[in-house]
């Protein structure tokens, strides 16, 4: 078992499992380098730079199940490791519907999903260090910006092997890079706390300092005066990030494991009008450059394009292989989560969206928790501008927003066309015809 080649460590790590009596056997293993700096007016807080080993496994010995995992991958500690699995799978509870997938087919070569760049490997550490002042250099030029919370450059170089009893066997290498910046206004103790940062798998499309700066800038500072409004029932504009927060909520409503508990008010839901006509929403594990993108989830199942959502009917979960067990379905490729989900553009500019709301809320940021995937139900503090006559009045905090992710999909009137996919899970600017906005 040597640690020069850790497929074929996993590989042999498998084959030693069934032969000290695992009815089938995964072992997975995690290998990378992690560089990160964070600054704060102009001085460097935090630097680190580290690599990492990490393997986990799963056995399972006649549909009893144990995992076991270890960052020493000696021969010796490994043995030991599967073991002592081996012994604590028989002490469990069977379960008729625990296993591995089936052997699926890879459709596409990791080097096609625009998953690795060189440019990030090379990347010299004067140059991750020199971004994340520069970042915030600008904007503590800005005289509207009150204080750094501190800015951060932060790169990841590793890979995913990955084999089981199934004959599934495979790797595939990836990269990231990010820059962010946060940020507080205000005065008095009328503050205001907001940034911007960029995440990307290339250092060529990954945001400049200049843009990172210029976006914490404008959103931190048009939040400076913010006010209440009155309680009242009015359309919601949500921009693209709080579009993508509105998705995570529904991605686990549409999470197989929370279907099958009945954790989530879309259980037994396939199949019928959730939404409206406008809303598609996708999950994709093949998205070329995409922050989630990869060629096989966390089992080897390989990885696809779902349509979760079509037209407002509800097509599919997202599900491992045991909740597609469980659903009487297929695994949908994501037993490591949401790949690339996001909800398709439609043709309004953000600009026509805000000009079409008469009197409402353009929100922009939440805090707290307040989501309930049983009923669908949202209660947020939140903060904003205010949009008069279809054009953007004031700024507005210290505020509540309340509603229903089920009234909410069938109450999006309108779907943005500035569709990006810089997160795991996006969309584009929505009009909600009307949520509670609570104030004074």
């Amino acid at each position: 078992m040597s640690t020069d080649n850790l497929l074929g460590l996993a590989e042999d790590l498998v084959s030693s499992g069934r032969k000290k009596g695992a009815s089938q056997v995964e072992v997975s293993i995690r290998e990378g380098t992690e560089f990160s700096v964070d600054v704060r007016e102009g001085e460097i807080e935090k630097l680190a730079e580290a690599g990492s080993k990490s393997l986990s496994l799963r056995v399972f010995v006649e549909g009893k199940i144990a995992r076991a995992s270890s960052s020493d991958l000696s021969k010796e500690t490994l043995n030991r490791l599967i073991e002592n699995a081996i012994e604590r799978a028989k002490l469990s509870s069977a379960d008729p519907l625990a296993g591995l997938p089936e052997k699926g087919t890879l459709s596409v070569d990791a080097g096609s999903l625009k998953i690795y760049d060189p440019a990030v490997v090379d990347m010299p550490p004067e140059k991750k260090i020199a971004a994340a002042r520069a970042t915030e250099a600008i904007c503590l030029s800005d005289k509207r910006v009150k204080k750094s919370f501190g800015a951060g450059f932060r790169t990841t170089v590793g890979a995913v092997y990955l084999a089981n009893s199934n004959g599934f066997g495979s790797s595939y290498p990836r990269t990231s890079c990010s820059c962010s910046v946060y940020l507080q206004s205000g005065e008095g103790s009328n503050l205001f706390d907001e940034g911007w940062g960029d995440e990307s798998h290339s250092v060529a499309d990954l945001e400049s300092p200049e843009e990172i700066a210029r976006k914490a800038i404008d959103r931190v500072a048009r939040l400076i005066g913010g006010r209440k409004v009155e309680t009242q029932n009015v359309p919601v504009v949500l921009e693209p990030p709080m579009t993508a927060s509105l998705l995570s909520f529904f991605n686990t409503c549409i999470s197989g494991n929370n279907v099958y508990l009945k954790q989530s008010f879309l259980a037994g839901k396939v199949g019928e009008k959730v939404g409206n006509d406008l809303v598609t929403i996708v999950d994709d594990g093949l998205l070329p450059g995409g922050i989630g993108t990869k060629p096989f989830d966390g089992e080897g199942v390989p990885t696809r394009k779902t349509v979760v959502m079509e037209r407002g009917v509800l097509k599919s979960y997202l599900m491992d292989t045991y909740a597609a067990k469980k659903l009487g379905m297929k695994s949908t490729g994501n037993a490591s989560g949401a790949n690339n989900l996001y909800l398709a553009a439609g043709t309004p500019t953000p600009e026509e969206i805000i000009k079409s709301v008469e009197k409402g809320l353009y929100l922009t940021g939440t805090i707290g928790f307040g989501l309930v995937p049983t009923t669908g139900d949202i209660s947020r503090g939140a903060f904003g501008l205010w949009i008069e006559k279809g054009e953007i009045a004031f700024p507005v905090s210290e505020i509540t927003i309340s509603g229903n992710l089920g009234q909410i999909l069938h109450g999006i009137q309108m779907v943005g066309n500035d569709l990006k996919f810089k997160d795991s899970i996006t969309g584009p600017t929505i009009k909600i015809a009307e949520m509670t906005v609570g104030g004074k």
